[in-house]
């Protein structure tokens, strides 16, 4: 990323300042805004998230914000109400207090003198998801958003729950935000006060894990916060942004299909990060579309080439051997002019004899066949979102194979593209009255190595709703539809096509209460493919390369250190996984203060045994200035039963050597046909 010194405006940054709430609570903020705008008031954009904005995403922060105040904004960066230094508890995600404080922050900024009144949001993951939300409540001033790596529903597609099945993601997400809220506020800023501040959120910030372990069904509470309850109650424009790696690229194809408003949609080949610090790359010149985007809608520059782009930009991604990491992704970009595209044909591929047909091809043979997987299936699989690329990407799939049933293709005679969301129809029966179905869509080459493209995973209790959950019948036929995860792909000639089917996946998603066994009755099975032919002119001209502001200077006192360990022990046979993200220990220079973070995740099983399956998460979170210091640790340990899930949590705390808050969980909770 080339970093620039000098913008077209000079900007001038408040380190710190409060923002009154009506309720009298005040709100940490940083600004970042031209010193121009005392004369010429210039629009705000506002990104409101709970990760500490003075230390834990200040160096992030510093790249983009003053970025974009250079180029004519003030842009504001505020804690969430009990986040970073900002006062109060926060007790779960996107709450309807969290929501009316981003109307009021609104109104603030757009009253500031400095500010034409006019404001958009921007975000990525909890900012990207609030932002949606706020639109939706139309505040008068918002006028545009950048929603990055966010969804439209917060039960269906969203860190908890995939398809009706628990993602393990749901224990680690829950853990990371368990020591985040453990973390003190600084007393640099808010003084004496930041002992009783942090004891307060020891004391209430809560187990999130277990509240949303009581919610397994899509309920009231997964719909308070999803956007897509009523699409038309966002009315300004949206940005919508995510990539291939990324957890959330599906929100982008829905928003596109479902918005009246003026939307544009972005997916390049990242992983979980901003698109000017992608990885994969090629990252690309985020900033420069973000201005241009805040121009055209804030600031009327209507003719500035913000909209010139397809209404969907997307990389093509061109066949890769498997990998945990990529440095860059071979590709190009392309483009939809409109989505759903005319351009998509749905196509259909029957499915014979473990292989993939041609359409239209007739089936001579197609038994049933029936798998019933081992706990091992998914060991090979990566993060269900990479959240910093290396090393949480799939690796090679043939090691999940084994206990998968498969169905592969001929080696393609031309290049075949696909662009969208492929669907699975099976004509299945299974023996249990729980049970999940899992696809997977390979690549695979010349020799023989597999790269996952795309998955899906699909509870088929819930196949009258996802808020209805009902037992199977053992033994009954039906047809099961799922729909996988949108991608656009590139298949070379030579290559083959593999469909995976497994009953398992762990530990991407929690096993079924018992073992299932599945019967597919491939003749009455199909593939259906988002083709897309390619065009003579098809690929679109190169973004501008990423720029963005000097980062905030640190020194890396002590080393972090990365890991990710799949074993196996003969003896016992158990399995594990391990995950370790240690970043070490960094000294931000700026403000003196030293930042400790540690993170280490554990999954295990025991071959042949559903009710061994086990989630642990250890996180330790530190801050030390001078003769000051405060740090917590947290462990989060979740296993199950046929009938209930079993949450054990501790949380301690420390101010220098001595500890102050100790406090244990134990609890039980009903499996909901999960």
């Amino acid at each position: 990323m080339r970093t620039l010194e000098t913008f077209p405006h000079e900007v001038q940054e408040t380190e710190h300042l409060w923002i009154p709430m009506s309720d009298g609570t005040r709100l940490a903020a940083r600004l970042w805004r031209p010193l121009s705008s005392d004369a010429e008031p210039v629009p705000g954009v506002l990104e409101l998230i709970p990760y500490r904005q003075r230390d834990l995403t200040a160096q992030r922060d510093s790249i983009h914000h003053p970025y974009m105040a250079g180029h004519g904004y003030a842009c504001l960066r505020v804690d969430l109400r009990g986040s970073g230094n900002s006062e109060g508890v926060l007790t779960d995600e996107y709450l309807d207090q969290e929501l009316t404080d981003a109307e009021e922050i609104l109104a603030w900024l757009a009253a500031q003198p400095w500010c034409s009144g006019r404001t958009g949001m921007m975000g990525i993951s909890w900012g990207g998801f609030n932002a949606l939300q706020v639109a939706a409540r139309r505040p008068p001033s918002l006028g545009a958003i950048i929603s990055c790596s966010s969804t439209d529903d917060r039960y269906t597609d969203d860190v908890h729950y995939m398809g009706g099945c628990l993602l393990t993601d749901n224990l680690s997400w829950a853990s990371t935000m368990f020591a985040y809220n453990a973390c003190p506020p600084d007393p640099a800023i808010v003084g004496e006060a930041w002992r009783t501040m942090w004891q307060d959120r020891l004391d209430g910030s809560g187990l999130w894990l277990e509240t949303w372990l009581r919610h397994q069904r899509r309920d009231e509470y997964w719909k308070h916060g999803s956007v897509n309850e009523d699409y038309s109650a966002i009315d300004v424009p949206v940005m919508a942004v995510s990539g291939w790696a990324d957890g959330y690229s599906n929100a982008v194809f829905r928003l596109l299909e479902n918005l009246s408003s003026p939307v544009r949609g972005l997916i390049g080949p990242w992983s979980h990060k901003y698109p000017h610090l992608g990885e994969p790359g090629p990252a690309i010149g985020f900033l420069q579309e973000a201005v241009r985007w805040w121009d055209h809608w804030l600031k009327d520059a209507r003719e500035n080439g913000a909209m010139d782009r397809p209404a969907l930009t997307i990389w093509m991604q061109d066949a890769a051997p498997p990998a945990t990491t990529y440095v860059r992704r071979p590709g190009r970009w392309v483009g939809e002019a409109t989505w759903p595209s005319e351009n998509i044909t749905p196509t259909r591929f029957p499915l014979g004899f473990y292989s993939i047909h041609a359409p239209g091809e007739e089936i001579l043979h197609g038994d049933p066949r029936s798998v019933r997987s081992p706990l091992s299936v998914g060991q090979f699989a990566g993060k269900w979102c990479s959240y910093n690329a290396p090393p949480d990407m799939p690796y090679d799939q043939r090691e999940e194979d084994g206990g998968s049933l498969v169905f592969t293709s001929r080696p393609l005679t031309e290049t075949l593209e696909l662009l969208g969301a492929p669907e699975v129809e099976l004509d299945l029966s299974v023996d249990q009255p729980c049970a999940q179905l899992i696809v997977r869509l390979s690549d695979i080459g010349p020799g023989g190595e597999a790269t996952r493209v795309s998955y899906g995973v699909l509870n088929l209790t819930h196949h009258h709703g996802a808020d209805a959950p009902e037992d199977l019948v053992p033994g009954e036929r039906r047809t099961a539809r799922v729909q996988l995860n949108g991608l656009a792909q590139s298949f070379p000639p030579g290559h083959q096509l593999r469909l995976s089917v497994s009953t398992s996946y762990w530990p991407v998603v929690w096993p079924p209460p018992e073992p299932v066994r599945m019967t597919i009755h491939p003749r009455s099975s199909v593939l259906v493919l988002p083709v897309r032919p390619r065009p003579a002119q098809d690929t679109l001209p190169d973004f501008d390369e990423p720029e963005g502001a000097e980062p905030l200077q640190s020194t890396q006192l002590v080393a972090g250190a990365q890991d990710w360990r799949v074993s196996r022990n003969m003896v016992d046979l158990s399995g594990r996984l391990e995950v370790i993200k240690d970043l070490g220990t960094v000294r931000l220079e700026g403000i003196g203060l030293d930042v400790r973070r540690s993170a280490h995740e554990t999954y295990g099983f025991v071959a042949g045994d559903v009710h061994s399956v086990r989630g642990e998460t250890l996180w330790e979170v530190g801050f030390a200035r001078g003769d000051w210091s405060a740090r917590a640790t947290t462990r989060t340990v979740l296993t199950s039963t046929a009938t209930e899930f079993h949450v054990y949590a501790e949380l301690d705390a420390w101010e220098g050597s001595e500890r102050v808050h100790s406090q244990t969980w134990s609890t039980s909770i009903p499996r909901d046909h999960v």
